[in-house]
C-alpha cells in the first residue's frame, strides 16, 4: 500500500484537460466534465510509475482482481445517473474510489459499498486523506445498504448477471438506477427509472465491459 497522495502537477492537469476534451467530443456534457476536472484520476492509481496512463481512456488494474474504469465509462455512467445536489446516492462497488470522488463533486449525500476487503481498507484511507465526503461500507452490493435507504439514485460499477431486487426495493419512487447487466466479458448498460406508482421503466445504453459484481465472498 502506498503511503502518500501523488502531486497534481501542471503536466497532469494538462493531460486531464486533453482527456476531458476527448470526452466532450463523445457527447459528455460540461456539468460532468467540470466534476471530473476536479478529480485527479492519477491519485487513484496504485503506482506512480503509471501516472500518465491515468489520462488515457483505458481501464487499469488496481489489485484484488479489480480495475479502475475507463474515464469514458465513468463519464457516461455519471451522465446517465444525473446526480443532483442533496440527493441520496448509493454506489455499489467503491473500487479505487475514483467514481466515488467524481460523484462527491455534485453535492450529494453519498454512500458506497465495496466487497473486496483489501480494496475497502485501502480506498477508505485514500478517500479520507483526500477529504471526500462519503460513508463507506464493506459488504455485499447485491444487498445494498438498508440502514440508509431509500435512495434517489443508485449506481452499480460492476457487471451484474441480473438486476438485484434489493436495489430496486431501496430506490425511491422517482429515483433512478444505472447498472451494467450481463454475464461474461460484456454487459449492457441499463437505466432503470422507478415511477411514482412503483412501476419501472428500463432503457438500454450500449455495451460495456466491467469486472463482475461479487456476491457472498470475502
Amino acid at each position: 500500500m502506498r503511503d502518500m497522495i501523488f502531486a497534481d502537477t501542471f503536466r497532469h492537469k494538462g493531460l486531464r484537460n486533453r482527456m476531458l476534451e476527448n470526452l466532450a467530443e463523445k457527447g459528455i456534457n460540461s456539468r460532468i466534465l467540470d466534476a471530473m476536472r476536479e478529480v485527479p484520476r492519477h491519485q487513484f492509481f496504485p503506482d506512480q510509475a503509471f501516472l500518465e496512463k491515468a489520462y488515457e481512456d483505458i481501464a487499469f488494474k488496481i489489485g484484488a482482481g479489480q480495475t479502475i474504469s475507463h474515464p469514458s465509462t465513468v463519464a457516461i455512467q455519471t451522465q446517465l445517473l444525473d446526480p443532483q445536489k442533496g440527493e441520496k446516492v448509493l454506489e455499489i462497488g467503491t473500487g479505487s474510489g475514483y467514481q466515488t470522488a467524481v460523484l462527491s463533486k455534485f453535492g450529494v449525500k453519498l454512500f458506497s459499498i465495496e466487497r473486496q476487503h483489501e480494496l475497502f481498507v485501502k480506498t477508505k484511507k485514500l478517500l479520507e486523506e483526500l477529504d471526500i465526503k462519503v460513508r463507506l461500507f464493506f459488504g455485499d452490493g447485491y444487498q445494498g445498504q438498508t440502514a440508509f435507504a431509500p435512495y434517489n439514485k443508485i449506481l452499480v460499477t460492476a457487471g451484474a448477471p441480473f438486476i438485484p431486487p434489493a436495489l430496486i426495493d431501496q430506490l425511491l419512487p422517482g429515483g433512478r438506477m444505472v447498472i451494467p447487466v450481463g454475464e461474461g466479458s460484456k454487459q449492457v448498460m441499463h437505466v432503470i427509472d422507478k415511477l411514482e406508482d412503483g412501476s419501472l421503466v428500463e432503457n438500454l445504453h450500449g455495451e460495456f465491459s466491467f469486472v463482475p459484481l461479487l456476491q457472498d465472498r470475502n
